[in-house]
């Protein structure tokens, strides 16, 4: 025994010299006597399955693959040889087993999900290749840290189900029209974003409040125009708040940088914008506080917020502010510190190519019609123009939260500030 162990060792050192010397037919001599000495000698059947399939005779590397799985049943490699050895042969069905035992050694092997996906898709099954093409895109790394051919492989996998998701959508929107027109008197955004997020037409955005969060409450991006009712009188007094605006603007006094972030801290994306004139703010309302020189040049301004559900957080909120957003400027995607409370602008100055995005909604500005969203949800803005955009922002309840939740809210910012110190504030 020891004898035959030996010999073995000596011939299988041979064999890889040999190979990796590009001798060939010598190396498949000593494979083939290793073979005879041990019939389940794993390296011996892999190369010369390898060797048989590489000049064509399919018939000869399905037998050593065969043997091979059964020698080493948990390497995936073992059943994916076969795979392709019964794919030469055309056996789909020897193909589909090989495929699935190298999936049960391995469930997140990258070539198996593709072998297995490119079988479905040749077979016909497009939902089911579309699901295994999906778990191809899920499981495999950046597509600049494959090689040549994989990177092409998992390309085609997100393509397949890009376009699998398209005809999805396409052929539910034309299966449910009937029902749109039937309830077109009614709300179906929910509906209709539900079956968007299904084939991937839009990303799931959900409230990511950095400091406050209550739960239970939508994370809708825009809010109904209607729900808010009081906002009437403030558009309708658009021309009186920009007029007070534009008499700041000329006395050019009481503007700060919109973030003003301390040097010891992380600026991370407003590292550009931070103490920058580029985004600037003229406070009416800061922390909760009226800033009583800004108020009283703006006395319609103050007049016309008076009348909106302004929250009651002490040290936070309410705010009021013109915001200045200069020529050739961008604001990078952000998320605001809490859900309790929405952010209304009234546009005053829009210039073109302005616009604003809130998750999956994009929308622009136009003089004189307000809007409230959900700031905890990831938002952008930018002014590509050569000109001065601005808008005036403030806080207001979050409209689904009742008068008992509110007034709970405004007495746990109390406590918040009896934890930390009167002189604290815990954000804005």
């Amino acid at each position: 025994m020891q004898d035959i162990r030996a010999e073995m060792a000596i011939l299988e050192a041979a064999a890889i010299k040999a190979a990796q010397a590009g001798k060939e037919e010598d190396a498949a001599r000593m494979w083939a006597r290793i073979l005879e000495l041990n019939p389940q000698h794993a390296l011996a059947l892999s190369s010369l399955g390898k060797r048989a399939f590489r000049y064509g005779d399919v018939a000869t590397a399905h037998r050593a693959f065969s043997r091979l799985a059964e020698v080493a049943p948990d390497d995936p490699q073992s059943w994916i040889n076969l795979a392709l050895a019964c794919q030469g042969l055309k056996d789909e069905a020897g193909e589909e087993t090989a495929l699935y035992k190298a999936l049960v050694a391995d469930p997140s092997h990258l070539v198996a999900l593709i072998m297995r996906a490119n079988l479905l898709e040749r077979q016909g099954k497009t939902h089911q290749a579309s699901s295994v093409y999906g778990a191809v895109a899920s499981v495999s790394p950046p597509l600049t840290q494959l090689e040549p051919g994989l990177r092409g492989a998992v390309e085609h996998a997100m393509q397949y189900v890009d376009q699998y998701k398209e005809g999805y959508g396409q052929f539910l929107d034309q299966f449910l029209e009937q029902q749109y027109q039937q309830y077109a008197g009614e709300d179906l955004r929910r509906f209709r974003d539900s079956i968007d997020l299904m084939v991937g037409r839009k990303r799931r955005y959900e409230s990511e409040s950095m400091m406050y969060h209550y739960p239970g409450l939508v994370p809708y991006a825009f809010f109904p125009r209607e729900e808010f009712p009081w906002l009437d009188a403030i558009e309708a007094g658009t021309d009186a708040i920009r007029d007070e605006f534009l008499q700041v603007l000329e006395r050019q006094q009481g503007f700060t940088p919109y973030l003003t972030y301390p040097d010891d801290l992380p600026h991370n994306q407003f590292a550009e914008l931070n103490n920058s004139p580029d985004w600037s703010a003229f406070h009416l309302i800061k922390d909760g506080l009226p800033v009583p020189e800004h108020a009283a040049q703006c006395p319609r301004t103050m007049e016309l917020l008076a009348g909106a559900p302004q929250p009651d957080q002490p040290g936070r909120t309410p705010v009021a502010m013109f915001s200045l957003l200069k020529p050739k400027t961008r604001i990078p995607t952000h998320v605001g510190v809490s859900n309790a409370r929405l952010v209304t602008h009234l546009p005053l100055i829009v210039p073109p190519d302005c616009g604003f995005r809130v998750g999956n909604e994009t929308r622009a500005w136009v003089p004189g019609q307000a809007w409230a969203f959900d700031d905890t949800i990831q938002h952008e803005a930018w002014n590509n123009s050569d000109k001065l955009r601005v808008i005036l922002i403030f806080d207001i309840w979050h409209p689904h939260l009742s008068p008992t939740e509110r007034k709970l809210i405004t007495a746990l910012t109390d406590g918040i500030n009896s934890f930390k110190g009167q002189q604290e504030s815990y954000g804005a």
